[in-house]
């Protein structure tokens, strides 16, 4: 069975160069080194990997490739603003957010791209701390 898998995201990177320090500097996760391929795997404390893969002609998702989930939304979206990150705003139908942040009974989100275009995002689950 693969519950007891562990995970790593695969995210396109253009700029390996920038998109290392990005991850390392703004984020806080730990280069564990290049491989033979290229690629650059980033470690989060818990153990969560992201493999950064070159792609010199990059990709554009449309959607959330990685979400961190986070015990306060609201001290790290500060954390990261002063870290260089730049959160995303919305106000559409059905996801509108307030100091960048999209409530619902459940979860708070908000949402920040990388250097090379992959939207990220950070997530507090309400259920857990009731």
């Amino acid at each position: 069975m693969l519950t007891k898998s562990h995970i790593t995201t695969i995210l396109p990177v253009r700029q390996m160069d920038r998109a290392r320090t990005f991850y390392q500097d703004k984020l806080g996760l730990i280069p564990e080194g290049m491989h033979d391929d290229g690629s650059c795997v980033m470690r989060c404390a818990d153990g969560g990997t992201v493999s950064l893969m070159p792609k010199p002609e990059g990709t554009k998702a449309e959607h959330t490739a990685l979400s961190f989930e986070v015990d306060n939304i609201d001290a790290e979206i500060r954390d990261l603003e002063v870290r260089g990150v730049k959160f995303e705003d919305y106000d559409m139908p059905g996801l509108k957010t307030l100091n960048h942040v999209f409530a619902t009974k459940d979860e708070k989100c908000a949402w920040f791209t990388d250097p090379e275009g992959n939207i990220l995002c950070i997530h507090q689950e309400m259920r857990k701390h009731h």
